[in-house]
């Protein structure tokens, strides 16, 4: 994966059984793609909603849930890009626990918005020059 992001599973995220309700992993890949674009590709995702009132909503999405997480445990959530569009972008994410088990991987299609509109539109420009960027170096232990 290209971009990681590590969160804690947090009683909110879980059922009654402890282990995180399903739908929760949408909203933490969610939270995955926004610091992805933020700090990742360094173009501000809440301005892209706000003043630039560009949505991203997903419009193809496809979950495989692997193993389950429990509350108090941190995950390593991993985001790489697998197709470059004209209007949308295709993700690879996944969520995987300290011992490196896969809990859930999911594929995405995201379509640009006009949110006034709610039309597709061209991924903005300085999107595509920040996916066209050469990634930055890891260092000795993989960390960017």
């Amino acid at each position: 994966m290209d971009f990681h992001c590590r969160y804690p599973i947090r009683f909110s995220h879980c059922d009654p059984a402890g282990i995180v309700f399903f739908p929760q992993y949408l909203v933490l890949f969610n939270h995955l793609v926004e610091d992805w674009f933020t700090q990742g590709l360094g173009v501000s995702y809440a301005d892209m909603l706000g003043p630039r009132r560009i949505g991203l909503p997903i419009v193809r999405l496809e979950c495989d849930f692997r193993a389950i997480a429990r509350v108090g445990e941190t995950l390593d959530f991993g985001l790489a890009v697998a197709r470059v569009g004209g209007k949308s972008l295709s993700l690879s994410l996944d969520a995987r626990g300290g011992d490196g088990v896969l809990r859930v991987a999911s594929r995405q299609v995201l379509v640009f918005t006009d949110l006034d509109t709610h039309q597709a539109i061209a991924m903005p420009p300085d999107v595509r020059a920040a996916l066209a960027a050469p990634a930055p170096a890891a260092d000795a232990d993989g960390a960017r």
